[in-house]
């Protein structure tokens, strides 16, 4: 019989790594209308960059799915984190109360995904239910 500890950490890199999923899936279908956005910003080569980002999502979306080189796919979900939400959501530039509040949202958003990351990185592996370690 299994432990339904095994069956809950699943259901959490299912619903974690779809998460990531779904945000790739924005990512490299809509780098058009992704870019312009990463260019108000800041951000140099915006296009190249959202693009870069898909690829970094969706290698750790489907790590996490799968259990497969776990570590490499929570590396790039890390880079892609840390690169990231200090860039695209710098709160703390924002004078519009309800642009700052929205960023704050998101900047807090991410730095939980990026703990929830960490942690995952030193859980005992290979993972339950994982296709490869």
């Amino acid at each position: 019989m299994t432990d339904i500890t095994d069956i809950l950490f699943l259901l959490g890199r299912l619903l974690l790594g779809s998460f990531f999923l779904m945000s790739a899936w924005s990512h490299l279908t809509n780098v058009k209308g992704l870019a312009p956005y990463a260019a108000a910003k800041g951000v140099p080569a915006p296009a190249l960059a959202v693009f870069g980002t898909g690829v970094l999502l969706a290698a750790g979306g489907l790590s996490l799915l799968l259990g497969l080189y776990p570590l490499v796919g929570l590396g790039a979900l890390a880079l892609f984190l840390v690169g990231t939400t200090p860039k695209m959501h710098a709160y703390w530039k924002e004078t519009d109360p309800m642009a700052k509040m929205g960023e704050q949202v998101n900047f807090m958003k991410n730095t939980a995904l990026l703990g929830a990351v960490l942690a995952l990185a030193v859980v005992t592996r290979p993972w339950p239910y994982a296709l490869a370690f």
